[in-house]
């Protein structure tokens, strides 16, 4: 492959962007690629493309970079497309999360109402994806997606079995949480391997080595003798948190990154009953979104401040490698160097038992010149794989029948498979008050 363009939708993002940047910038085979920033708001646009381009300039690579607010113009000629746009917005999330609290709706397994992937913002987020889709196998068929913004689950399941011509790979920050972890036990970070197969937001830790041995030996001791001592000093809900341990110890395999965090949902809600169960828990979800949504608002300020130093970048953002996987992804693609990463692929291959093969899976993937091949992963115990059937599987698979078909019924169901959902009526309240929503005309007429 020529150099690449990348095409990279949503860019405002400017935490992401910038660290693509400096990941690529120390990525000596992409030199001389093309990178093309688009997004709808010019503003956020402008400001990201100056960070970027300051970055570049200072650590001497040779990127030819662009900005455009018109997403066609950014595809043309593109290899890889990076999806980050959120329609809705982080403030789209607590409006109607204060409707549903009205209702009885509360943290702890609510995948689709007290979640990021609330079906009022995957309807929305599914309806641009398909979008970008059609403009992709229009004006650059040959292309990757790469999608992070989510729903990474619904969205590869929903448009990798519609456009079976599409190149796609989903990918996301929660499995990074394994770095996290091999530091806390005292393990190189860059010395370990592992297999975490699932669906996203719900991966099992089934293979852990460190240096080619067996590392579950070291995470239990770390368990046993600092376990307590370090959820004392942590913010609640943590990764390694009592809840996570518990899971560990029902299963046999270690949840990893958002598989029970308020990022994936709070899985699972019997450990949120009520405020007294959450403190015997260490969990507090609340307090969770609050820190995650004003990091979002401080990162803003913080990229804002940014932009009006004078000082070098790279003094402030020091050209160190994030662990983020894209540019290794892109890397191997375009170079023929072959790497495993973990992604989200169709599972047409069966590469994990017990899921069905035309739904998503999160597993090893083989990124070479060929592109993105998945790896048949070691099996998940038949209790995670019940619960993965039951708690990921069939919700989906009702949302996106509701989505295809614009079945307000079937969306109904879908919020009456919430877990705290106690009546028909109930579900129908909210789904009525979220419809009536002004912002949300398009989605009430679909909805029809």
């Amino acid at each position: 492959m020529k150099k690449p363009k990348i095409s990279i939708i949503g860019a405002g993002s400017s935490n992401f962007s910038l660290e693509l940047v400096r990941d690529i910038c120390l990525t000596p085979n992409l030199s001389g690629s093309t990178i093309s920033f688009m997004d709808i708001n010019e503003e956020r646009l402008s400001q990201v493309f100056s960070l970027c381009k300051r970055y570049a300039e200072e650590m001497n690579m040779d990127l030819k970079l662009e900005k455009t607010t018109n997403r066609r113009e950014s595809l043309k000629d593109a290899n890889f497309v990076i999806n980050l746009a959120l329609v809705v917005g982080h403030l789209g999330y607590t409006k109607v999360w204060k409707i549903a609290r009205k209702y009885g709706y509360k943290f702890g397994g609510s995948y689709h109402v007290m979640h990021d992937e609330g079906f009022w913002i995957n309807y929305y987020q599914l309806d641009l994806f398909e979008s970008i889709v059609k403009d992709i196998l229009d004006i650059c068929p040959n292309a990757l997606l790469v999608e992070l913004a989510n729903p990474v689950l619904a969205a590869t399941t929903y448009l990798c079995r519609k456009y079976p011509s599409l190149k796609y790979v989903g990918l996301c920050e929660g499995p990074r949480a394994i770095f996290r972890m091999a530091e806390t036990f005292g393990l190189d970070p860059d010395r370990i391997s592992y297999q975490m197969p699932g669906v996203n937001h719900f991966v099992w830790l089934t293979d852990f080595r460190h240096d080619g041995e067996d590392a579950y030996p070291v995470l239990e001791g770390w368990l046993k003798k600092q376990g307590k001592k370090h959820w004392k000093t942590q913010h609640p809900s943590d990764i390694l948190g009592p809840v996570a341990i518990e899971l560990y110890e029902k299963f046999g395999v270690f949840p990893i990154g958002d598989t029970c965090t308020p990022g994936g949902g709070s899985w699972p809600w019997w450990y949120h009953t009520d405020s007294k169960i959450e403190k015997e828990w260490g969990e507090d979800p609340n307090d969770w979104w609050d820190r995650y949504l004003g990091h979002l608002s401080e990162s803003g300020s913080y990229y804002s401040k940014l932009l009006r130093t004078s000082g070098k970048l790279t003094e402030t953002l020091p050209p160190i490698k994030s662990r983020q996987p894209t540019t290794p992804l892109i890397e191997s693609i375009a170079c023929d160097i072959p790497r495993v990463i973990q992604v989200n692929l169709l599972n047409s291959g069966n590469f994990l038992d017990g899921v069905p093969t035309d739904f998503e899976v999160e597993i090893s993937g083989l990124a070479t010149g060929r592109g993105v091949e998945g790896v048949k992963m070691k099996p998940l115990p038949r209790g995670v794989i019940e619960y993965l059937l039951r708690d990921r599987v069939a919700p989906v698979e009702i949302e996106l029948e509701a989505y295809d078909k614009g079945s307000r019924e079937r969306l109904k169901e879908l919020i009456m498979m919430d877990p705290w959902t106690k009546s028909e009526q109930q579900a129908s309240n909210l789904l009525d008050d979220v419809l009536a929503l002004p912002e949300f005309s398009k989605m009430k007429n679909h909805y029809t």
